[in-house]
């Protein structure tokens, strides 16, 4: 007869589907997982290559001549010899630049006159043309196109043709005034004060077609419904754009904001072609390269301005940064 006394064994069942180990046995061995990857060791190459060589070069080109232009901004070092000859003077640098360096105030307030000009005329004139091509005109896309011809061209290119118009003698304005060739001719490149203005034109003249593409894609993303609940609501046209479009763009208002102030503070061709920065053109980034490039060389000099510029170009970037990070979805 059997005996009820014992329950029958039955081995128990670990947290990972294992059976446990038998009295007198041996526990069964755990089947292991299989590793899938989907990449593969060519595609993890060309992934390494495509992120890796654009890395070494932006930290190559970018991070190591910032920092380097940094460490030389607390130095006097003319660029010859090697390190022995770099003597660390502190900020005696920057003390010069400040009360000393006639030419820095001055391209200071030319670079703050640059972004007014872009701010106050260029940027507005973009956005109306924007708003006046949105509308589905005819031959829209042939007045975009040669709106945004100049933005193509380089600031060099757009220097030299404005040379040609600005030219005191056979200049296309002058012409235009009837005063080519006479006594009142205006020199208009060449007279201090007035040649700013004039730069201030061309320049503004490819900015506003960089700003007008920028405000055309925004204007394209926005909903029409909102205009037709606007309309209904018995708002015109000045009305709808300004309580309701111009709401909807603050994403684009704050890439416009930022780019402007950048293009402002990195102008440098144009001055340069025209009269190397002099005679009332100076800008922040005609003394960096005039003294670093120049007959004196003076390198911790011009990598003091440069580092001064830095520190201005940083804020936007920093503004820019922070509205992104912001409006992330968490």
């Amino acid at each position: 007869m059997a005996d009820y006394s014992v329950p029958p064994y039955a081995p128990p069942v670990d947290s990972g589907g294992a059976f446990a180990p038998q009295p007198g046995g041996v526990a069964p061995a755990r089947r292991r997982g299989r590793h899938f990857s989907v990449l593969t060791r060519r595609d993890r190459m060309v992934l390494a290559l495509m992120v890796g060589v654009p890395a070494f070069i932006h930290i190559f080109l970018i991070w190591i001549p910032t920092i380097g232009s940094i460490v030389l901004s607390f130095t006097s070092w003319n660029g010859i010899g090697g390190l022995e000859n770099i003597k660390w003077i502190g900020t005696r640098n920057y003390e010069t630049l400040v009360n000393i360096y006639p030419p820095f105030w001055p391209a200071v307030q030319h670079n703050f006159m640059w972004l007014g000009a872009f701010l106050f005329i260029a940027t507005p004139l973009g956005m109306l043309l924007a708003v006046i091509l949105d509308q589905n005109i005819r031959g829209t896309r042939i007045y975009q196109s040669v709106l945004y011809m100049p933005v193509v061209l380089s600031l060099a290119i757009v220097g030299f043709i404005w040379e040609l118009i600005y030219s005191p003698g056979q200049g296309f304005i002058n012409n235009a005034l009837g005063i080519a060739g006479t006594p009142d001719q205006i020199d208009w490149l060449g007279t201090k004060g007035l040649n700013l203005a004039a730069v201030l034109v061309a320049a503004g003249w490819r900015h506003v077609g960089y700003i007008m593409v920028l405000y055309l894609a925004g204007l394209k993303s926005v909903d029409n419904t909102l205009r037709e609940a606007a309309a209904i609501d018995g708002a015109n046209a000045r009305q709808t754009f300004f309580q309701v479009v111009f709401p909807v763009l603050a994403p684009i208002n704050v890439v416009v904001l930022v780019v402007t102030v950048i293009e402002s503070l990195r102008a440098f061709d144009i001055v340069y072609i025209i009269n190397k920065g002099l005679n009332g053109l100076e800008l922040l980034s005609v003394l960096i390269t005039t003294n670093l490039l120049g007959e004196a060389s003076l390198i911790g000099f011009g990598s003091a301005i440069a580092v001064i510029l830095l520190l201005i170009s940083i804020g936007p970037i920093i503004f820019y940064l922070y509205r992104t990070m912001r409006e992330m979805p968490e």
